[in-house]
């Protein structure tokens, strides 16, 4: 073997310094990706906790996001079970994102028929007051597979009402059997009538009364009219009453009629006996004189034949006027209307 074969390298220089420091470059790029990886899953950020309490935690794992909206506002960070036997699931939710939570808030866990358990949380009003740090809600849940059995009972209730609705002794196949008898009769001749009666003696009876009533009713309408013919005619003799009635009104208590005459008379009448009056004043007043002088007794028997011719003149003149106010009264006459 040549010499040159055997000769050994050259040793490196300061080569235990080079591997210390290739050392300490790998550690500081892998704290830097854990601190990276530590940081892109917000191990450095701020956050509030929020407590989520279930009746049960099936299907939810430690690192499951909260969603709102179909967006992850916060993160599963552990699993506890209370002294009430219920699930109490703590969720980090980072400051930026707190502001989504109010207190009106409503949070549900849903498990579907594909697909992994999901949290979400729903914010109707965003107006409310944010929802403190630390808080606990009540979850919602939402199992689909839990409604299949409760489906698949109704569905097979639902067939047997439908096969009893349609066997063969069903009450709606004896409706539907009637309302085919009902249609039949109503495309008969008696019709309605006959559906309504349920024999055709009764329809036959019916219609008899029907047609005498039709006749009774022609013959009211003639009886009608023949008493629209009456009260015309006693209209019209009512209204030759009440014209007759307005003229006696006229010449009893008209201007010139019976009433204003009357008053007249009475008024002369007044007139009379207060003439009357006075002159037997004055046949008071001669027989105190004839009292008082008895000598000159044929004077004063002139005197009292005197009074006594005006005396009679006024009884007469009274006597006249009392004789016309008979004649002119009008409850003294015969006042008898005779109708036509």
């Amino acid at each position: 073997m040549a010499p040159e074969d055997t000769a050994q390298p050259p040793p490196v220089r300061h080569l235990e310094l080079k591997a210390r420091l290739l050392l300490l470059l790998m550690l500081v790029l892998l704290s830097a990706a854990v601190a990276y990886l530590m940081y892109a899953r917000g191990a450095f950020e701020r956050t509030q906790q929020l407590v989520l309490i279930a009746d049960d935690s099936e299907g939810v794992v430690v690192g499951m996001d909260m969603t709102f909206s179909g967006f992850p506002i916060g993160r599963v960070g552990r699993i506890e079970l209370s002294d009430e036997g219920t699930a109490r699931i703590i969720v980090d939710v980072p400051r930026r994102d707190a502001h989504w939570l109010r207190t009106s808030s409503v949070f549900t866990m849903e498990n579907g028929l594909v697909g992994s358990t999901k949290i979400r949380a729903f914010s109707g009003i965003l107006t409310d007051p944010p929802l403190p740090d630390g808080a606990e809600r009540k979850v919602l849940r939402g199992d689909a597979a839990a409604e299949i059995p409760r489906m698949v009972a109704s569905v097979r209730e639902l067939v047997t009402n439908l096969s009893a609705l349609t066997g063969s002794d069903a009450p709606l196949n004896a409706t539907l059997r009637s309302l085919q008898t009902a249609a039949e009769k109503l495309n008969g001749p008696r019709g309605a009538l006959g559906v309504l009666l349920g024999n055709e003696a009764d329809a036959g009876r019916i219609s008899v009364t029907l047609e005498r009533t039709n006749a009774l009713l022609t013959r009211l309408d003639g009886l009608v009219r023949n008493a629209d013919g009456v009260v015309l005619k006693a209209d019209g003799i009512a209204l030759r009453t009440d014209g007759m009635v307005a003229r006696a009104d006229a010449q009893v208590f008209g201007a010139g009629g019976v009433v204003p005459e009357t008053r007249a008379t009475v008024v002369q009448l007044n007139g009379l006996l207060a003439d009357a009056r006075n002159s037997l004043k004055k046949v008071d007043a001669v027989l105190v004189e004839a009292q008082a002088i008895g000598a000159n007794t044929r004077e004063a028997t002139n005197d009292l034949g005197l009074l006594r011719a005006e005396v009679d003149a006024s009884l007469r003149k009274v006597e006249q006027l009392v004789n016309e106010v008979n004649r002119k009264w009008p409850f003294k006459r015969d006042t008898e209307i005779k109708l036509p």
